[in-house]
């Protein structure tokens, strides 16, 4: 599991997550979750690549709990069970990358 904390003023917009996720040959599509929607502990064949553009959502992958918020970046190793949950009072959208391993 790799976190990256987006750190600049001003926060990535979906095209240039995109072309980000282009430039390392991943497949991309965006995700929107309402306030409080959890998903269930799963896992997939494939890494998980998942930045925020809105909102917070709280993560709990391996055993480590962990809250990302827009701009942040959460890389899944592939077969890693991980839950994660919308936080805050807005909705949360994110962008999934994925390549198949």
């Amino acid at each position: 599991m790799i976190v990256q904390r987006w750190e600049a003023p001003l926060t990535p917009n979906k095209i240039q997550i995109s072309r980000q996720y282009a430039t390392e040959g991943l497949e991309a599509f965006e995700e929107t979750y309402q306030p409080q929607q959890q998903v269930v502990e799963h896992r997939h064949p494939f890494c998980e690549v998942r930045t925020l553009i809105e909102g917070e959502m709280l993560f709990n992958i391996a055993g480590n709990q962990f809250l990302l918020r827009a701009g942040d970046r959460v890389e899944i190793p592939a077969n890693t069970r991980h839950t994660h949950t919308a936080q805050g009072d807005h909705p949360c959208v994110c962008l999934v990358g994925y390549k198949v391993i």
